[in-house]
């Protein structure tokens, strides 16, 4: 048996769980000497680097951090002190498979971050025909087993079942099957909603032509439930990026000290008054100061009922106003050695915070992993992520940003099937881009091949057209910032970037 296929130990030994265990430390070195792992650095995080300088986050530099802050939740929960050990032990948790999977889960982003994903998937399923889209977390799934290459397999890294399942953050595909979350209208976990039509799929972590990978490495797994060192990831994630957001944004100059305190404290002050407003009122554009984070406050009581609590959301509220309102955005940054002392400060309060706030989650709650933070933790995470969302991505001047940079991947994307489907010039079409073309149909054709229960089998008519449909997919998907905007102007007849492509043609 190959070790791609080696399942996870349940317990696993204690010489495992120091987090030397060999086969992972491989898996290791493989996600982060893969040339998926370097491209990251040319990605946008949120802001874009050519406009926002060397020291704003890539998609690299969170990946990094997100990574350091997943071994030290780990350890910490292995600790032999540690209350946790024995829970973190029940469970296999392995330190170096939390690191492999927290290199890992970023993989699949496209050009352009999240506004790319939006564009790709929408592109995919209403232009090329590919029912399951394009999803981040799905597409990095895809370049671990199917796109990367490895001296060890003809396909893929060849990683471990361990770090496969803990890539898998969404561990199931877009066609998940309502029998697997069970009847009734309780709560489902995160990246599912529930609709007039049946249970709707947000999020998932394997398209139907991988589906049978996924479901081979999480054999004897629960259907939906996260692996405990894919648990320990996501929270990392979001960790680093209610931090490091706002540490980009503070350091780019886009929060407005005036527009954040002016929320923070009207929701503080008349908070009461807020909740007498009903839902239309609070959306207004007209609402007081403080009614989008009294639309945060009912939102999380709709969704995570499990531990959304007033009086904790108050306290988040009130100690984020204080540390971050009145004490980091009260002093613009200037780039002088102060600034970066107290923004590094900042910075390193509350990750160190927050990564000793992990606890095992309650049993059975389907809105969370194996691990979560704690009930205070859990609602500063939440303000700190509405710092973001709020203030940063409904800007219009991102908007309009985000517009031009849509049509950027529209044009790549319709101008290379076009190439591809062209008689007269197919011939020409880029090296790499004929191979991506040809393992996604052969991928589709043993789709057809195996029949894997629960996932739409194509015709034999349609193998050729979605191998070309996902082949284009994952060659633009593949792409820097910089590479998709000279790829787009290429094809579009402009010459002025034409030397930026590099080597992806």
């Amino acid at each position: 048996m190959d070790r791609a296929s080696r399942q996870v130990p349940e317990p696993r030994s204690s010489a495992e769980v120091t987090g030397e265990h060999s086969q992972f430390r491989l898996d290791l070195e493989r996600i982060r000497f893969s040339p998926y792992f370097s491209r990251l650095s040319a990605v946008t995080q949120v802001i874009a680097q050519p406009g926002a300088g060397p020291l704003i986050h890539n998609r690299l530099t969170h990946s990094i951090k997100v990574t350091a802050v997943a071994r030290a939740i780990a350890v910490k929960l292995t600790d032999a002190a540690s209350p946790t050990r024995a829970f973190a032990l029940e469970h296999g948790c392995d330190a170096v498979v939390v690191q492999a999977a927290a290199s890992a889960h970023d993989l699949g982003h496209p050009p352009f971050g999240h506004l790319g994903e939006r564009v790709l998937d929408r592109l995919a399923r209403e232009s090329l025909g590919l029912a399951d889209g394009f999803e981040g977390n799905a597409q990095t799934y895809r370049i671990i087993t199917a796109l990367d290459v490895s001296e060890a397999a003809p396909r893929g890294l060849n990683l471990t079942a361990a770090v496969r399942t803990a890539v898998a953050k969404y561990p199931w595909t877009r066609y998940l099957d309502g029998a697997a979350v069970g009847a009734g209208d309780g709560p489902l976990p995160r990246g599912l909603r529930r609709t007039a039509n049946g249970i709707e799929v947000l999020k998932f972590s394997a398209y139907g032509i991988d589906a049978g990978d996924l479901r081979q490495a999480r054999r004897g797994q629960p259907p939906t439930q996260q692996s405990i060192e894919c648990s320990i990831m996501d929270i990392a994630d979001d960790i680093a990026y209610s931090i490091h957001d706002v540490d980009d944004f503070y350091r780019a100059g886009l929060l407005s000290e005036g527009a954040v305190a002016r929320e923070f404290r009207g929701w503080l002050k008349f908070g009461s008054k807020l909740r007498d407003l009903d839902d239309e009122a609070i959306a207004a554009r007209s609402s007081p100061p403080g009614s989008a984070l009294e639309g945060l406050r009912r939102k999380l009581h709709r969704s995570d009922p499990w531990i959304s609590d007033d009086e904790a959301f108050a306290d988040a509220v009130g100690v984020v106003a204080e540390d971050l309102v009145d004490g980091l955005l009260a002093i613009a940054f200037d780039g002088s050695i102060a600034s970066e002392r107290a923004l590094s400060s900042f910075t390193n309060r509350w990750i160190s915070h927050l990564q000793s706030s992990v606890v095992p989650a309650p049993k059975d709650e389907a809105r969370t992993g194996l691990v979560t933070l704690d009930r205070r933790a859990w609602h500063e995470v939440e303000i700190l992520k509405f710092v973001h969302r709020h203030f940063i991505l409904d800007r219009s001047d991102i908007v309009l940003y985000q517009r031009g940079l849509s049509r950027v991947l529209t044009r790549a994307v319709k101008g290379l099937t076009a190439w591809v489907h062209d008689e007269h010039d197919r011939d020409r079409v880029p090296q790499r881009l004929k191979e991506l073309v040809e393992i996604a149909t052969a991928g589709y054709a043993q789709l057809r091949d195996e029949r894997p229960e629960g996932i739409p089998l194509p015709e034999a008519a349609e193998v050729q057209s979605l191998g070309v449909g996902r082949g284009v997919i994952d060659y633009v998907a593949s792409l820097s910032d910089d590479q998709a905007l000279a790829v787009s102007e290429a094809i579009d007849g402009r010459p002025d970037r034409l030397w930026d492509i590099g080597q992806n043609l």
